[in-house]
């Protein structure tokens, strides 16, 4: 089988994607049995019409639905099902927001005796296009999830059968209390008692059913995350809605997953596959885009993509989303489809948890966090039905801060291009364009701010220059998608001109891509600080991250030269500066990081076989000496000093309420509000030290030193970091120097650095120790080397150190949905 007829055998699967009965040749015949009830089950209930006929009795605070009369198997029906949260936690540390989407199951009911039972499928695994045996045993091998039983209340002379949905409804379908768990938010559970269904928040239309419950969660101990955002933290109350969804039409033509392209997968196991092919593949998520006229090369369609801007969000902040998200009308225009993508803000009566509109949330947090971008599709095809955005307000107010310290506060409102406030909804232009294409389908590119801002799927850093001897932000964000952006658009939703081979075209436009050299890096190959990619950074900018990293450096030395009272807005507490001067310090450690990659980086593609790029190839050396001397610069005493002047006004005092979002924001002290530059210095030092030492980077520097002699080697990185440790003779170059001894120390010790590596580390502490020994009678220098000497001491010392480092403030969004960042799962940033 071809690839493509493979993937026509997929498409046809969608038209008879009703799995076989659970038992094999079972046929049944329901009989209505002499007595469901001793009472009308739906006396006092109203009918609603719909996709399925909804009985809503709100004095007895129940709803009921009529299911279809069971076919061979006791099928009842099947459909499209998802929950979300009407009620957020609040938390950017725990998750759950309001709006949040769980994951997008096939529901099935089946009538099994006098019970309706509620099912997950599992349609990952399948036999397309096989033998009804080999469908049954690709079907029967694999776990299917019965989510729920429960009585029929009548049946009716057609077969059709009432069965009351309260409590399938007040279940914890979305698993908050796991959720809870994981985020060390406490041990709740969900309280039956103090959990309904709400019978007034029924919705149906001819596609979907909109449905809603109250759940409550209690817990006896519960975490003092939750006790500074809860009335009462004791029991916690959340609003789940849940949406029953008609399963998609036939006629959507799955496309396969490109890894040259990226984008988000529905895997699919296929054990029809012929011998020659991979069982495992990937089917590409994406809406339905249908042309009016399939002939024309530009033509209107039979239903465009509308996001609608969420009028939570106040203006201008609204209008600015608006803009931004409408940047993706131009791609799709560019690919052929004539007004296919719109925005529009909600309509008043429009709930935006209902699945028939895209949607993007303004969503509020105790504290700053991710926003995201979600999409609910067809599990069996990767046919997103509805997109759904979630912004954190706060992220907004952090830029305003950021801004304010960089240009002064009284620019605020001037309208001007340093204006805080054009620069922060420039920014959210930015973020609305991103999340969205999150929820059409895209996946970050985090290697596109080395290219001129190819795609708004990176994470954009403010280009601050530097114009009259003062932070500028006229160039602080670009406008409009990019062409990177323009590319996966066209891959992703354009059609082949009729009558053309589709993977012949597909081919066209991966060589076209490669031939362009835009580049991409997903979120595997990016996040962590250690990875190897040069290319690939989050918060960073520039072609060349070393020489942007000497410019930024040059940038924070400017900015604090003038940060100080002017930060501040009138009347503002000056206690406020302390928080201000975070991001203002920290200026450059994503750069730090985009630098750090090229030591030891190593440049490779997602490439397929005669596409191109199929070899990975190293950094050259003179490359990684010049990130490895600008990485050194940030440890400079000079890059390292507070301004004397700025230490007075850090270290103003604060009185009434805590406010978490400060006390998260800010470094530690001397004790009370005294400010102290030594922490500041160890903070900033130990971004650099973090990533130079990285056990990975240093393995990889040694094997590239293997094969070429020329380049640099773990060895060389480590020499520079101790090469100055004998001329520490003030309280901050000693600290750093203790810093870094002791970080070099544990990676020797730790079991997990490479044995050469570990070696390297050690030799290096017993040179630098003879080196401290001969400074003469100098007290830090002998206290270092007697606990250099000392295994018990050293040890002691490395196991306290965690404890003993600084906390570096939090730079990108904190928080995440229980498993890491929610970005990284886009179902789930930015």
């Amino acid at each position: 089988m071809t690839p493509r007829s493979a993937l026509s055998a997929s498409a046809a699967l969608l038209m008879a994607v009703a799995p076989l009965p659970l038992v094999s040749g079972m046929g049944v015949a329901w009989a209505k049995p002499a007595s469901d009830s001793s009472r009308d089950p739906l006396a006092g209930a109203r009918t609603l019409p719909g996709l399925l006929p909804v009985h809503v009795d709100e004095a007895g605070g129940r709803v009921l639905v009529t299911l279809p009369a069971p076919t061979e198997g006791g099928l009842l029906g099947r459909y499209l099902y998802v929950t979300s949260l009407r009620t957020g936690v609040g938390s950017s540390q725990i998750g759950l927001d309001h709006g949040q989407t769980g994951d997008t199951w096939i529901l099935a009911f089946r009538r099994i005796g006098g019970k309706v039972v509620a099912e997950y499928e599992n349609p990952r695994f399948r036999a397309v296009g096989g033998t009804a045996a080999e469908q049954a045993a690709a079907r029967d091998s694999f776990l299917i999830t019965t989510t729920w039983v429960g009585d029929i209340a009548r049946t009716n002379p057609d077969g059709s059968v009432v069965v009351d949905l309260s409590k399938f409804l007040a279940r914890d379908a979305m698993g908050i209390a796991p959720a809870l768990k994981a985020a060390k938010a406490g041990d709740f559970k969900l309280n039956p008692e103090a959990s309904l269904v709400d019978p007034s928040a029924t919705r149906v239309f001819p596609d979907n059913i909109e449905l809603e419950a109250r759940q409550t969660f209690t817990s006896d101990a519960p975490a003092r995350l939750i006790e500074s955002i809860a009335p009462d933290a004791r029991a916690i109350t959340l609003g789940v809605h849940h949406s029953l969804i008609r399963l998609p039409a036939p006629g959507y033509q799955p496309i396969p997953y490109d890894p040259r392209f990226g984008g988000f997968i529905q895997q699919v196991v296929d054990f029809g596959t012929p011998l020659g092919q991979n069982v495992v593949s990937g089917l590409a998520m994406r809406f339905r885009l249908e042309k009016t006229d399939p002939s024309a090369p530009r033509s209107a369609v039979k239903k465009p993509i509308v996001f609608y801007i969420d009028r939570a969000a106040p203006e201008p902040i609204r209008s600015a989303l608006a803009d931004g998200v409408g940047w993706w009308k131009q791609a799709f225009e560019a690919a052929g489809y004539i007004d296919a993508f719109q925005v529009k803000i909600l309509p008043e009566d429009a709930d935006p948890l209902d699945i028939r509109y895209n949607v993007v949330n303004w969503v509020n947090r105790a504290t700053r966090g991710w926003s995201y971008g979600q999409a609910i599709a067809d599990p069996r095809t990767g046919e997103i039905v509805k997109g759904s955005v979630l912004l954190g307000s706060l992220r907004t107010r952090q830029d305003m801060l950021i801004f304010e310290a960089l240009v002064g506060a009284h620019r605020v409102g001037t309208g001007g291009p340093n204006d805080p406030v054009e620069a922060a909804l420039a920014r959210i232009r930015q973020l609305g364009a991103h999340e969205v294409g999150h929820s059409l389908g895209f996946e970050h590119n985090f290697a596109a701010s080395t290219q001129n801002r190819a795609s708004v799927m990176d994470y954009p850093a403010p280009r601050i220059g530097l114009k009259n001897g003062a932070p500028d932000l006229s160039d602080a964000y670009g406008t409009g998608i990019g062409a990177w952006d323009m590319a996966t658009v066209r891959r992703l939703y354009g059609e082949p001109p009729p009558g053309s081979d589709r993977d012949a075209w597909f081919g066209q436009q991966a060589m076209a891509l490669k031939n362009s050299g835009l580049r991409f890096i997903a979120d595997a190959d990016a996040r962590a600080s250690s990875a190897a990619h040069p290319w690939a950074s989050l918060w960073d900018d520039g072609p060349d991250p070393a020489a942007e990293l000497n410019r930024m450096i040059e940038v924070r030395r400017v900015a604090l030269g003038n940060f100080g009272l002017g930060a501040l807005r009138p009347g503002e507490a000056i206690e406020t500066l302390r928080r201000k001067f975070v991001p203002i310090w920290l200026l450059h450690r994503y750069q730090v990081d985009a630098a750090a990659k090229l030591v030891g980086g190593v440049d490779f593609a997602y490439a397929v076989v005669g596409g191109g790029h199929e070899e990975a190839t190293p950094v050259p050396p003179d490359h990684q000496r010049a990130a490895i001397s600008s990485l050194m610069a940030t440890l400079s005493a000079d890059a390292l000093r507070v301004p004397a002047g700025l230490v007075p006004m850090l270290s103003a005092g604060r009185s009434g309420a805590r406010d978490q979002q400060f006390d998260i924001e800010v470094m530690e002290t001397a004790g009370g509000p005294v400010f102290d530059p030594l922490i500041a210095a160890d903070v900033s030092a130990t971004i650099t030290l973090d990533a130079l030492l990285d056990a990975n980077r240093l393995q990889r520097l040694a094997l590239q030193q293997m094969v070429n002699p020329a380049s640099p080697g773990a060895s060389e990185v480590l020499a520079r970091l101790t090469r100055d440790i004998g001329r520490a003779t003030d309280p901050l170059s000693q600290r750093v120097a203790t810093r870094t001894l002791l970080m070099i120390a544990g990676l020797s010790r730790d079991p997990q650095t490479p044995s050469g590596i570990a070696a390297l580390a050690d030799d290096t502490l017993h040179t630098a120790s003879k080196t401290l020994a001969a400074t003469g009678n100098n007290p830090w220098a002998s206290s270092l080397v007697r606990l250099l000497a000392d295994n018990d001491r050293l040890t002691a010392a490395l196991a306290q150190l965690p404890e003993r480092t600084p906390r570096v403030p939090p730079g990108m969004p904190i928080g995440s949905t229980g498993n890491g960042n929610p970005e990284q799962d886009w179902m789930r940033p930015d």
